[in-house]
């Protein structure tokens, strides 16, 4: 509710903005005005911004090899998003790549990462190309993470200083260090960190994912104009960046394939950005009064996006004519959306339920409305959250690596049992030995999660059925329900039908009022 509540206010913060606009159109700037840098210094000082020949040119190489061997191995997927009930691909191909059992969500999609080869897990992938990718992009997640961490300590120590460029960081170290400095220097910096006791610094901070993209603007039948400044085509519309830890930074390592086929136009002839380069798009969130920014991006640039910038200003992508990849850094935000919390979860939901050491028949402990609400709960977000989100992009992860699997495996015999778990209530309050006020309140609560339960049941089913999905490739089409099976490898049929159950229990509602 409170998601689709924001949508709505999304909705009409834009409309309303448009309407302001009419056929006018806002001012924005780029690095050929006179004003660019200035306006940056003044209203956008924690976009950091890093030319790529101050990036180590070992760390280039990896990272730029590591992007073109994920598209040779098809591993960039266009995502099935839903905007306003409605389901559409997007425009960019992605993958997320980061810590194992991590997922990202946005627009209502959960993304798993490809897990990078942390210690002490066992991940298996497809092909050693793919596992040097994903160690390519965790170095360059290390490297993000100093040259974040240096920034915001800068611009604390000069935020009182006028006379300093917030965009340019005073760099006592030498670019041309080498990685295996780089790291020496990643844990004196952790180190020094740890006895300031600065863990929030550390906390928004440490990136935990990176979300790839990759684009190649010819191949697009269609892409949006931007809508507010008349900057042209977008890759990617005015957004913030979701499910992020709160004012965390975003760090994007950007590589376009610039070849001597795509010219850049002469700027002094231009009103306005080059519509041959990609750029960064940047403004002040519902804002009519400020220009915006028009940032060029070219082969190897990186920016950071500071403290609360992803939250008081959006951003947008404006395409280029050369195929675009990049790697977006984030601080995704971990009380929700990893394997562990999930797992926990059912282990606590599992709590209520206990086996005779005789019969070895199984029954519920408590039947109090606070505790069957929690486990229904629990059931419905292991369902929809995490096996129908993950089922529902098709194979697509086994082009990387099978990590996954037996986590979703273990989640789908959770779910079996979360079923069982769900009869044995309806068993209970079909009796009439409880009392009646504890009963009462335990059917309401249960009535109302099972109808949240066929509802979204029913909406992830079409989702399943839908022209959009229908036109992916076949690896990539969403599987409606594989862990819903009645053949011998699950020997576990459906314990009820749930609109039986829900007509039943109307009708006693009913009677009860």
């Amino acid at each position: 509710m409170k998601r689709r509540a924001g949508e709505r206010e999304k909705e009409l913060k834009k409309k309303k903005l448009l309407e302001e606009l009419g056929e006018n159109r806002l001012p924005y700037l780029t690095p050929a005005d006179a004003d660019f840098h200035q306006l940056w210094k003044t209203k956008y000082s924690k976009l950091i911004f890093r030319k790529s020949d101050t990036v180590p040119e070992e760390l280039h190489q990896m990272v730029q090899e590591s992007f073109l061997a994920l598209r040779e191995h098809n591993c960039f997927f266009q995502d099935l998003v839903r905007i306003k009930g409605k389901d559409f691909l997007t425009p960019v191909s992605r993958i997320l790549i980061g810590n194992p059992g991590c997922t990202y969500k946005y627009l209502n999609t959960r993304l798993f990462t490809v897990p990078w080869p942390a210690e002490s897990y066992d991940i298996k992938y497809c092909s050693p190309q793919i596992h040097d990718a994903c160690k390519a992009l965790m170095r360059l997640n290390d490297y993000l993470h100093i040259e974040t961490v240096k920034a915001l300590q800068g611009q604390n120590l000069f935020e009182n200083k006028e006379i300093i460029d917030p965009t340019v960081i005073d760099r006592k170290q030498s670019f041309a260090t080498s990685l295996t400095e780089q790291e020496s220097v990643s844990k004196d910096q952790s180190s020094v960190c740890e006895s300031k006791d600065d863990r929030s610094l550390k906390n928004r901070t440490s990136y935990n994912l990176t979300l790839l993209n990759y684009m190649d603007p010819l191949q697009m039948l269609y892409l949006k104009q931007e809508p507010y400044f008349g900057m042209g085509n977008m890759a990617v519309s005015w957004h913030h960046d979701e499910n992020l830890v709160e004012r965390s930074a975003v760090a994007v390592y950007s590589y376009s394939c610039e070849d001597s086929s795509v010219q850049e136009s002469n700027e002094q002839e231009l009103k306005g950005r080059d519509p041959a380069v990609w750029h960064m798009g940047l403004k002040v969130a519902w804002d009519i009064e400020t220009p915006g920014l028009a940032v060029p991006l070219h082969q190897g640039d990186i920016y950071l996006m500071l403290d609360d910038l992803n939250m008081t200003h959006q951003h947008c992508v404006l395409a280029g004519l050369s195929p675009r990849f990049s790697s977006t850094h984030r601080v995704a935000d971990s009380s929700r959306g990893t394997l562990e919390y999930i797992l926990g979860l059912c282990e606590l939901a599992l709590q209520n339920l206990q086996t005779d050491s005789d019969s070895m028949a199984l029954s519920l402990k408590s039947l109090e409305a606070a505790v069957v609400k929690q486990v229904e709960e629990i059931h419905n977000e292991v369902e929809f959250e995490w096996l129908r989100q993950f089922w529902f992009q098709g194979k697509r992860y086994l082009k990387c690596t099978d990590w996954w699997l037996k986590p979703m495996a273990k989640l789908e015999e959770f779910w079996r049992k979360l079923e069982i778990m769900t009869s044995l209530v309806l068993s209970e309050v079909r009796k009439e030995q409880q009392i009646e006020e504890q009963r009462n309140e335990t059917i309401s609560c249960f009535l109302l999660l099972l109808k949240e339960r066929q509802k979204l049941r029913k909406e992830w089913t079409a989702r399943c059925q839908s022209d959009a999905a229908e036109s992916l490739p076949e690896d990539q089409r969403p599987e409606c329900h594989p862990f819903w099976t009645d053949d011998d490898e699950c020997n576990m049929p459906l314990p009820y039908d749930l609109e039986e159950v829900i007509a039943y229990l109307q009708n006693l509602v009913q009677w009860i009022e």
